[in-house]
């Protein structure tokens, strides 16, 4: 047995130090938790809400082509910027459960490597994404005034993918340090710098997609340099960014990057997959429909993002008090967690699948109301694909806990099933049989299925980290 093992399973009683004034060491009612996450959700929720604004703009000021074009590209470039959420899950996991069993020092010294050496490794894949955008577009099926729109979009956007990556992982280190409502500060500005810029370059200037994409650029640059420079800073929290000591951390501890890689994989699986899969979604969609589909579809991503931001948002909060009290080896508090952000997600759930059959066509004529069939289209595939948030909410939670608890094998099982393998056979075989609808809803049976898998790894893991 190891030693993480005979720790967590040694009592039933709380283990966390008494004079340990870590906020992640008290005990957690759902007030308590709800208010402990809200920063985070608002930091998700506002993010997907500027970009929302950022589509908006350009589906009603640029035209469907250049709408289309970053239906397109935002895949991909989420895809390749994945690295950001596999370093904030699995680094902000280790750091946290380190400093749950007392060591500081060593805690500061993993942040540092972590951020560092992604850091470089992001400069890598902004370079690749920069010169190969136009064979990525055409890939995607993109040609003509498509095709240069993608280029211009993509371009300037790769040329940013460090920061990007950046300020998915510092999003979970800021929960770690209790700090989530200084993340919420730096990404409202970073998001009404965003709308300023949309309003600006695209109505004002009409620079088009090029107004769009540097607005973009702008926003994801101040989302991620103003964490990097706060946590290099001296101050009060917990961690600090020490480049130097990340640098020569790689002789002692460079076994600390595959770990992080390993236990953040279920975060960067779901990213990779989600950005396949949309792309295997507009494949399908150009495919039957044509250009509207896609733009269809790129509504209900929009929404998708808002949505799933919800349980993304409390999923990264909780998952750092999960951590924590995981490396103290206090099991009552782990099982009093799980009980209670299951219930969370149950509601929040429901509640979003309610609020989808409601608002479905409001929602949509926000972004095609110039076309009365596009519109119905839309409307109706929110409904549809609404259907799945019924589920959704437990199957990403359930996936960022085995995160927490360093389990990044079942995280990653969990999150590549969810995201890739049921999607992708239920969006290639429904359709033959639903057609368009089967596109739709092909992600309710793969979130269903997902359910399933997340209720038998509950079952089968409970005696190993002793939260039943």
């Amino acid at each position: 047995m190891s030693k993480d093992s005979k720790n967590i399973n040694s009592t039933n009683t709380p283990q966390t130090n008494p004079l340990n004034t870590n906020p992640l060491a008290k005990h957690f009612n759902i007030k308590d938790l709800l208010t402990f996450a809200l920063p985070s959700v608002l930091v998700i929720v506002s993010m997907s809400i500027f970009g929302i604004i950022d589509g908006f703009f350009v589906a009603n000021y640029v035209g469907t082509a250049a709408f289309a074009a970053v239906n397109l590209m935002i895949p991909v470039l989420i895809g390749f910027g994945a690295v950001g959420f596999m370093l904030g899950a699995g680094g902000s996991a280790i750091v946290a459960k380190t400093l749950g069993e007392g060591k500081a020092g060593l805690a500061n010294t993993y942040f540092s490597l972590i951020i560092v050496y992604f850091t470089l490794f992001g400069v890598i894949i902004s370079a690749l994404g920069f010169l190969f955008t136009p064979e990525i577009a055409i890939a995607l099926g993109s040609e003509g005034e498509l095709l240069e729109s993608c280029v211009v979009y993509g371009r300037i956007l790769f040329a940013i993918t460090p920061s990007f990556i950046l300020q998915q992982a510092f999003l979970s280190f800021f929960s770690v340090v209790n700090k989530p409502n200084l993340s919420f500060q730096i990404s409202l500005i970073a998001g009404l710098c965003n709308v300023v810029l949309d309003f600006v370059l695209i109505v004002v200037c009409e620079l088009g997609i090029l107004g769009a994409a540097v607005a973009t650029a702008v926003a994801w640059l101040i989302a991620g340099m103003f964490p990097l420079v706060y946590f290099m800073r001296k101050s009060e929290v917990a961690l600090r960014l020490d480049i130097l000591q990340g640098l020569k951390a790689i002789k002692a501890h460079s076994v600390i990057l595959f770990r992080t890689c390993m236990n953040g994989s279920s975060e960067m699986v779901s990213q990779l997959s989600l950005s396949l899969v949309n792309i295997l979604y507009n494949y399908q969609l150009m495919r039957l429909v044509g250009q509207d589909g896609i733009a269809a579809f790129g509504v209900v991503m929009y929404l998708n993002i808002i949505f799933c931001a919800l349980f993304r948002g409390y999923s990264i909060a909780s998952s750092q008090t999960i951590s924590f009290q995981y490396g103290a080896g206090d099991k009552r508090e782990l099982a009093s967690l799980l009980q209670k952000s299951l219930a969370i997600m149950a509601v929040c759930g429901v509640g979003v699948f309610v609020f989808c059959q409601a608002f479905a066509k409001p929602l949509s004529y926000i972004f095609v109301s110039y076309d009365e069939s596009l519109l119905e289209l839309t409307a109706s595939a929110c409904k549809i694909y609404g259907i799945a948030y019924i589920f959704m909410g437990l199957n990403i939670w359930t996936s960022a806990f085995f995160t927490a608890l360093n389990n990044g094998v079942v995280s990653a099982i969990i999150a590549f099933l969810r995201t890739f393998v049921f999607q992708v056979l239920c969006v290639l075989i429904l359709p033959l049989f639903l057609g368009i609808n089967g596109i739709f809803g092909a992600v309710i049976v793969a979130e269903f299925l997902s359910f399933l898998v997340i209720l038998y790894y509950l079952a089968t893991q409970r005696t190993k980290y002793g939260y039943v």
